[in-house]
């Protein structure tokens, strides 16, 4: 099956090796990527619109005759010109222009049968479609493609127009369909109702009726799902297979650390911790992904994570993305735990690994960690270095693990006997995507903020009228809070923002916050300098800090009661939203102030969503509305390419499915090894090569 399909189209009739290089641009190689090439819309050609029955406002299919045409020059835009076409179908009369496209007025001769397809506008009294699709109507005996019937519409390759991308699809569909087998597992397919796969590739190019083009879609939909899941689930069950470490999770270090927290767990960490215990204490590895908005306490139940694997005699190893948030989950720690409770004479030894350490110092803290003398090593990528060997490691913590790549996430579990690993994120993801894209892993949520905490007020102001919010946080500072004034980076122009900090930072200080002692940070200050400001600003001899977004993670000051966002709009949803974090971590009510005259819709709608939403589950959703799941993470990296007609987005039920069936199949066929699976493991293997591991017994 999978030979027939991975033909090259340019042995297709009518494609040949001039055209195959069009297609190939477009992302079509083989007949398999020609038939999964669906359309981006159809026409109901059984039955066009009457002219006289169009109306202003709407996308709309006629078929209509060339009356008249003509050519003019714009006398705005010198070398402009705009092809004219009056059209009727015996019920009306419609105008059609396309601009700066002058070859087309030789398509449109008097007496020419089209098929148009645009927008209906009323422009100086007459109905109007400004550059609409078309296509010729030859007359031809065989028409049965493109009229009397649901039409399909493509995304077309350079060089093809609409009619000879069906005649391909035709063929294709004529000459190799009858030759594929269907590789979804029969029993999944009855269950559910789905169409096989040969009558789906056919209604979803060229559907019998809508019913059926919608069968299509929903079995084409559910197959990408499927497939994109069943990795998931075979990557899950292979790694409880494999044997891990049984903690003994009932101990007086974590039971101690819990008993002397200055403040009361939330009824979400406690069911969080629960549901780690229960993993650690199983012989199989935990793999567990632990969600939870900015301050909601992940760093405490990482904590008492830690310490049920050292209080059993491993060892525990705390990844962090950046050096300053490495060294604040250090200070903290450090801290919190100093001497474990109810073993005076047993000290948790913590200690901080990052780039910045010398090589004798690293040296030092290797043999240590080697020798088995630390309990706890946090740092940044520093700890995947080839130097750092564990004696006896139990549990890997990873925090914001989206800034590390697939790569690094699996070093760090491979420098111990397959330890218990615990994902932590700020950056709450829509549930649906977590299904998706983290089906192997067990998802926690700390779905609460500590009891005490108020919602940080976000006011949204325009750049002309921002007096206002310096006026909320010059009064937040008269109280004795503090305030952070962010300022964007754009890529582009890093050096040009930088020298914008600098700038505000001297303007503010010598006009509007005169009165207040203002410190400035940024990317390009050595990281000594940067840690002498974050620690005077901490130490409150600073009042307000201006800043670019360096301070998105890793700054945990309760006193810092206001934030001023300049430029708003060039910041994305969740980066505001991980901004605005900084600020109410404390008991005292807090300010988000965004200051913006936004020019675009989705400008716009993001700072809607920040003034509306508090909850970064509902901010994580209202992002992904607005950029849909492709952009949501990047199609790239996460490997949503895969998903070319399914949308997490919009057909969860079907995701859920998709994932029960797959979870079902492994349980009875954990190999792929049945006979009636030899179709599905040959596709899987196609898509996935890296996983023939995960079928192979052992």
């Amino acid at each position: 099956m999978e030979k027939l399909l991975s033909t090259s189209v340019r042995y297709l009739k009518g494609i040949g090796p001039k055209r195959a290089k069009s297609f190939n641009k477009a992302g079509i190689s083989t007949i398999e990527d020609l038939l999964y090439y669906f359309p981006r819309r159809y026409e109901d050609r059984t039955n066009f619109l009457a002219i006289s029955k169009l109306q202003a406002g709407q996308h709309q299919t006629i078929k209509a005759r060339v009356l008249a045409r003509g050519e003019r020059k714009s006398f705005r835009r010198r070398g402009f010109s705009i092809v004219e076409a009056a059209v009727g179908d015996g019920t009306g009369k419609l105008f059609c222009v396309w601009f700066n496209q002058p070859y087309l007025a030789d398509y449109f001769k008097v007496g020419t049968t089209l098929v148009l397809y645009g927008k209906t506008e009323e422009y100086a009294g007459r109905l109007q479609m400004s550059s609409p699709e078309f296509e010729i109507i030859s007359g031809d005996a065989d028409e049965s493609l493109n009229i009397g019937r649901i039409v399909p519409v493509y995304s077309l390759p350079e060089g093809l127009t609409q009619r000879s991308m069906r005649q391909c699809v035709k063929s294709a569909l004529d000459e190799y369909l009858p030759g594929i087998g269907d590789f979804l597992p029969y029993d999944a397919r009855s269950r559910n109702s789905f169409l096989n796969l040969a009558k789906s590739i056919i209604n979803i190019h060229f559907p019998d009726n809508l019913e059926l083009k919608k069968q299509a879609y929903q079995r084409l939909a559910f197959e990408e799902f499927f497939l994109f899941q069943l990795p998931l689930a075979l990557r899950k069950l292979k790694k409880k297979e494999k044997l891990g470490i049984a903690h003994k999770v009932d101990g007086p270090l974590a039971e101690g650390f819990i008993a002397r927290l200055p403040f009361k767990l939330t009824a979400a960490q406690e069911r969080v911790i629960a549901e780690i215990k229960e993993d650690m204490a199983r012989p199989q590895a935990m793999q567990r992904l632990l969600q939870g908005d900015v301050g909601s306490g992940k760093t405490v139940v990482a904590t008492i994570a830690s310490l049920l694997a050292v209080q059993g005699g491993y060892q525990a190893a705390f990844m962090a993305p950046t050096e300053v948030l490495a060294r604040q989950h250090y200070d903290k720690i450090s801290h919190q735990v100093t001497r474990s409770p109810g073993h005076q004479d047993r000290e948790v030894k913590i200690i901080l690994l990052t780039s910045g350490a010398t090589q004798k110092e690293k040296d030092r803290i290797y043999q240590e960690i080697k020798q088995g003398k630390v309990d706890l090593v946090i740092g940044t990528h520093s700890l995947l270095e080839q130097g750092v060997q564990f004696k006896n490691l139990g549990l890997v913590v990873i925090d914001e693990q989206h800034k590390f790549g697939v790569g690094q996430r699996a070093l760090l579990p491979q420098k111990g006997p397959n330890p218990d690993v615990l994902i932590m994120t700020a950056t709450p993801i829509p549930r649906t995507l977590a299904i998706t894209l983290y089906g192997d892993l067990d998802i926690s949520v700390i779905s609460e903020l500590p009891a005490g905490r108020l919602p940080v007020k976000t006011l949204h102001f325009s750049e002309k009228d921002k007096l206002p919010a310096y006026n909320i946080a010059k009064e937040q500072l008269r109280q004795g809070h503090q305030a952070y004034i962010v300022y964007p980076v754009i890529e582009e122009s890093y050096a040009l923002d930088i020298a914008g900090a600098k700038k505000m930072h001297a303007q503010l200080a010598a006009g509007e916050f005169k009165e207040f002692r203002l410190g400035l940070i940024h990317g390009r200050l050595k990281q000594k300098e940067q840690d002498r400001v974050m620690l005077k600003f901490k130490e409150r001899e600073l009042d307000a800090l201006v800043s670019t977004t360096v301070l998105e993670v890793g700054i945990d000051i309760a006193n810092a009661t206001c934030m001023i966002v300049e430029h708003s709009e060039r910041f994305g949803l969740a980066q505001l939203h991980q901004l605005r974090g900084r600020v109410g971590r404390g008991l005292a009510e807090s300010f988000c102030l965004l200051i913006s005259d936004a020019q675009t819709q989705e400008a716009r709608a993001r700072l809607a969503a920040m003034v509306k939403y508090h909850d970064g589950f509902q901010i994580a959703e209202e992002d992904l509305r607005i950029r849909g799941p492709g952009e949501f993470f990047g199609r790239r990296q996460h490997g949503l390419t895969e998903l070319k007609i399914a949308n997490p987005l919009t057909q969860m039920q079907l995701l859920k499915l998709a994932r029960e069936e797959a979870a079902k199949l492994v349980q009875l066929d954990p190999r792929l090894e049945a006979r009636p699976n030899g179709l599905l493991r040959e596709k899987l293997l196609q898509r996935f090569p890296e996983y023939d591991k995960l079928m192979v017994v052992g």
